[in-house]
């Protein structure tokens, strides 16, 4: 076997591999000697056919798989020996086509080999620490809108017009073509105006009723409506209001705590404070981790393999494409050319993930199957009735496997290099973390 190289520029190779005839011949001559003992042919005891006969019944198929191992065995050997990476699976290809039994077989191989990542001095890297305490006034401010979900309503004074927000309990009878429908009646119906729990375009011709007024709401049915023969129908609901209340925020006490499943009301506030305390410590760690990735950016600058930086800014700028146009699904769309842009931030998202992978792999940090499991099982929470499925399909696909892993194998090499750089904590107030989070997200 012989391996000439024709390329090296930057981090671009290429290899002319040549297997010999001779070479081949002994490794098809090995796979079928291998395979005699267990080989059963007519005429013949088991393991007794000649080899003569072997190589003219399968010597085609084993000459192939042999080809393929040798191939296979060379590009191993030299990754090992050269220490290269591959960026992506290297390109290889047979260059005599001609070829026919007897001849030596020419393969071209070519990659683009991962860069050489400089050693860094962790511990050099300073990053800032926003610390929020959940105070009785961040507290009281939970509390209120805990209370507004757990809105009440209380009828308005006698003559009051129907407000959006508020309440209307009626009684109503639907007409299609002058005949009540099926489903189309109820009485004492409470419904909310302004909750599009109705026909659309009904909520809103209630608005301004008063109670014992009687009206007529005229809708069509959309065209997609579930019962068929209502579709695009035109329906007039005779209405007859019964009371009009107005929404009034539930009453903050102990009663109210029972009904998010605390004890009392000093029970909940302390939820409240321990919820709000997380969410502040989740929301500084962004902050402080993209201060991070700014650091170690600004620490370090190598060669990218081209491939990966090309696949990436089309990623970002499909992505980005996808954003502006949310109508358009799936990928029935014209070609979506990269920018300056795009490939600025693809350079930057592939010298940090090399960074991170490589400071990961000396760390010799791993995702733990418990870890996939429980991120597998806080996915499948957003399939309700369908976790199972959702398992399984996870279990089944390498690819969103690898997705999944990624980020909990990247949030890991973050806390280790946290844990090794200087780190000062800095009081703020929630606006100024709010304000820090913004920030981020208009990058």
């Amino acid at each position: 076997m012989q391996v000439k190289e024709t390329l090296n520029e930057g981090l671009k190779r290429g290899y002319n591999i040549t297997l010999t005839a001779a070479e081949l011949e002994v490794k098809v001559n090995e796979k079928l000697k291998e395979a005699q003992p267990d080989v059963e042919m007519k005429g013949f005891r088991k393991g007794k056919v000649p080899m003569a006969l072997l190589k003219k019944q399968f010597g085609q198929r084993v000459m192939g798989e042999a080809m393929q191992e040798a191939i296979d065995g060379a590009m191993s050997e030299h990754l090992e020996t050269s220490g290269d990476r591959p960026a992506m699976q290297p390109e290889v290809k047979m260059t005599n086509d001609d070829w026919k039994e007897g001849d030596d077989v020419e393969v071209e191989m070519s990659y683009e080999a991962l860069p050489a990542i400089p050693e860094l001095d962790l511990s050099s890297i300073k990053l800032e620490k926003l610390v929020v305490k959940a105070d009785e006034a961040s507290v009281e401010e939970a509390l209120a809108s805990l209370a507004e979900t757990a809105q009440d309503f209380k009828a308005r004074k006698k003559g009051s017009k129907a407000k959006d927000g508020d309440q209307v309990m009626m009684d109503f009878v639907g007409k299609v073509d002058g005949e009540a429908f099926e489903g189309g009646s109820a009485e004492d119906y409470p419904l909310v105006l302004g909750s599009n729990s109705f026909i659309p375009g009904f909520e809103e011709q209630l608005v301004g009723v008063k109670v014992e007024e009687e009206k007529d709401v005229t809708v069509n049915f959309p065209d997609d409506y579930q019962a068929e023969h209502l579709k695009g129908k035109e329906a007039v609901f005779a209405c007859t209001i019964k009371e009009v209340k107005e929404p009034v925020a539930a009453e903050i006490n102990d009663e109210m705590a029972t009904k998010f499943g605390a004890e009392d009301l000093a029970a909940l506030k302390v939820q409240i404070g321990e919820r709000l305390e997380a969410e502040y410590v989740g929301a500084s760690r962004a902050v402080m981790k993209r201060g991070l990735l700014d650091a170690l950016d600004g620490m370090v600058d190598f060669d990218l393999p081209p491939s990966l930086l090309d696949a990436e800014a089309g990623q970002i700028a499909h992505q980005l494409w996808h954003e502006d146009n949310p109508e358009v699904e799936g990928h029935d769309h014209p070609e979506i050319e990269t920018t300056d842009e795009h490939k600025t931030l693809a350079t930057r998202r592939v010298r940090l993930g090399l960074l991170l992978a490589e400071l990961g792999q000396k760390a010799e940090l791993e995702v733990t199957d418990a870890e996939m499991t429980q991120a597998i099982m806080n996915q499948a929470r957003q399939y309700p009735g369908q976790e199972r499925q959702f398992f399984e399909f996870v279990q089944q696909n390498q690819q969103m496997q690898q997705q999944m892993r990624a980020p909990i194998f990247e949030d890991k090499v973050v806390d280790h290099i946290v844990e090794q750089a200087t780190v000062a904590e800095k009081e703020v107030s929630k606006d100024d973390l709010q304000k820090a989070v913004e920030a981020l997200e208009e990058e």
